[in-house]
C-alpha cells in the first residue's frame, strides 16, 4: 500500500484509484484486501458526504497549535483554500465572508465570537473514542464531533447529537453494527484514551461501587454538572446513596498528571471512598463493579455499554433516554426512550468523525476499533515527553500545567 498522504492535500482521486485492483475489482482502502462493489462504493460515498460538509468551514479559531494538523486533516474540503487557523474574534471573521462558516474549539472561543457569528458557528469537540493516550499528553484525536447546533456536552441548547436521539430513524442494520461495535469494545477493553484487553475480576462479596473524577472547571462540568462542580462533592453524594458498599474512586488522568483542575487529597477521598484506584485501565475496572456513580464523565456511557447500573448526577448527553437512573432535573427536550444499540448508533457512527491512523483516510468506526484491537500504538514524540515531565513537576510543586 502507498504510504500516507496528509489530507491537506487534494488525494481523494489518488485513494479511489487505488481502491480498483488490477483485475477489475475492488480494494479495501484500509487493509488492502478484496472488497466487493457496495463496500466500495459506500466508502466513497462516506468520503464525499465528509468532504462535502466541510466546504463552507473556511477558517478554524481557538485550535491549540500541536492539534492543528490533525483538525486541517478531519476539516478538509477538495475545492477550498486550505483552512486558515485564527486566534481572536476579528481575524476569524475577516477569514469568513460571504457566510462562510468558522469552527471552534469550545473551551478556546475567543470572546464575543459566539454572538457576532451566529448560526455561522460549528463547535470542534474531541470524540468518544479519541486515541491511545491523553489528549493532555498532547496526543492529537482520531476522532472529533463536528456540531452545527450545539455541542454535546450542553445540556442547556439542543446539540446535533441530542436532534439525532430525538430524530433518527435507527434502522435495523444500524442498530446491529452499534451490537457489533459494542461487543468490539467490550471484548478488546477499548476507551476513550486506551485499549487494553480487562483483567480477570475477583469474585465480589459486596456490591462495588466506582466514582470516576473529573477535570473540576471541564465545560461538560460547568454547564452539565446540575449545580455540583468538585470531585469531593460528588464522592460524598455516592458514599450517602450507597452507605454499605465498597467505593472506589479513581481520579481522572488529566488531573492525576498534574495537567488540568480537580485534585483531592488522598485523605479527604479515603473518608468517603474505600480505595483510590490509579494504576489500572478504565475498562478492567468497569469488568469488577456493579454500578457507577457519575457526574458527566463519559465513564457512564462506558459502564451503559457493559450493562452496569449507571446513576447520574448531572445531565451528560446519555442521560434522559430511559437508560440511567437520574438524579438531576430532566432535560424537557429528552423524551424519547432508546434502546443501548440505538444510543451507540448515535453516538458512535451517526456523530463523530474518524480518522484511520495507518491510512490517514476518513474511517468508520470499526476501522479505528480494529487498529486499537490489533494493537496499533501511536509514536512517543520528544513534545509527548516533554509534556509528561511537565505534568510531573506541576503535580511535585501543586500547580496545574496548561
Amino acid at each position: 500500500m502507498s504510504p500516507p498522504l496528509s489530507l491537506s492535500v487534494p488525494h481523494f482521486p489518488w485513494a479511489m484509484a487505488n481502491m480498483v485492483a488490477r483485475d477489475g475489482g475492488f480494494r479495501d482502502p484500509f487493509t488492502g484486501a478484496p472488497t466487493g462493489l457496495d463496500e466500495a462504493a459506500a466508502v466513497v460515498s462516506h468520503w464525499r458526504r465528509t468532504v462535502d460538509a466541510n466546504r463552507d468551514i473556511v477558517v478554524a479559531c481557538g485550535m491549540a497549535w500541536w492539534k492543528r494538523a490533525r483538525i486541517a486533516q478531519f476539516l478538509w474540503a477538495d475545492d477550498r483554500p486550505p483552512l486558515r487557523f485564527e486566534e481572536d474574534t476579528a481575524a476569524a471573521l475577516a477569514a469568513a465572508p460571504d457566510g462562510k462558516a468558522i469552527a471552534v474549539w469550545p473551551s478556546r472561543m475567543p470572546p464575543g465570537l459566539g454572538e457576532q457569528a451566529g448560526d455561522r458557528l460549528v463547535q470542534v469537540e474531541d470524540g468518544f473514542i479519541r486515541s491511545i493516550g491523553l489528549g493532555a499528553d498532547l496526543h492529537p484525536p482520531l476522532s472529533i464531533v463536528v456540531d452545527r447546533t450545539g455541542i454535546y456536552y450542553d445540556p442547556t441548547r439542543p446539540s446535533d447529537l441530542e436532534t439525532l436521539f430525538a430524530t433518527a430513524d435507527f434502522t435495523d442494520a444500524l442498530c446491529t453494527r452499534a451490537a457489533a461495535l459494542i461487543d468490539t469494545i467490550v471484548t478488546r477493553g477499548i476507551s476513550k484514551y486506551a485499549s487494553e484487553a480487562p483483567r480477570e475480576s475477583a469474585l465480589r462479596t459486596r456490591r462495588t461501587v466506582l466514582v470516576p473524577g473529573q477535570v473540576e472547571d471541564d465545560m461538560s462540568v460547568r454547564l452539565g454538572g446540575a449545580g455540583i462542580a468538585s470531585n469531593l462533592e460528588l464522592l460524598r453524594r455516592a458514599r450517602a446513596a450507597e452507605p454499605a458498599a465498597c467505593l472506589l474512586f479513581k481520579p481522572h488522568p488529566d488531573v492525576d498528571a498534574g495537567h488540568r483542575q480537580g485534585r483531592v487529597p488522598d485523605a479527604a477521598l479515603l473518608e468517603h471512598a474505600d480505595e483510590i484506584v490509579r494504576g489500572e485501565a478504565m475498562p478492567s475496572l468497569l469488568a469488577r463493579v456493579d454500578a457507577v456513580h457519575v457526574l458527566t464523565s463519559l465513564t457512564g456511557f462506558e459502564a451503559l455499554l457493559r450493562g452496569l447500573e449507571v446513576i447520574v448526577h448531572g445531565q451528560p448527553f446519555f442521560a434522559g433516554w430511559g437508560l440511567t437512573r437520574d438524579l438531576a432535573p430532566p432535560v424537557p427536550r429528552r423524551g424519547r426512550r432508546l434502546t443501548l444499540q440505538q444510543l451507540v448508533a448515535g453516538t458512535l457512527i451517526l456523530y463523530p468523525r474518524y480518522l484511520d491512523p495507518v491510512t490517514e483516510l476518513p474511517c468508520p468506526p470499526e476501522v479505528l476499533l480494529q487498529r486499537f484491537a490489533d494493537g496499533w500504538r501511536p509514536r512517543t514524540t520528544w513534545l509527548i515527553r516533554l509534556r509528561r515531565w511537565q505534568g510531573r513537576l506541576a503535580k511535585a510543586f501543586g500547580t496545574i500545567s496548561r
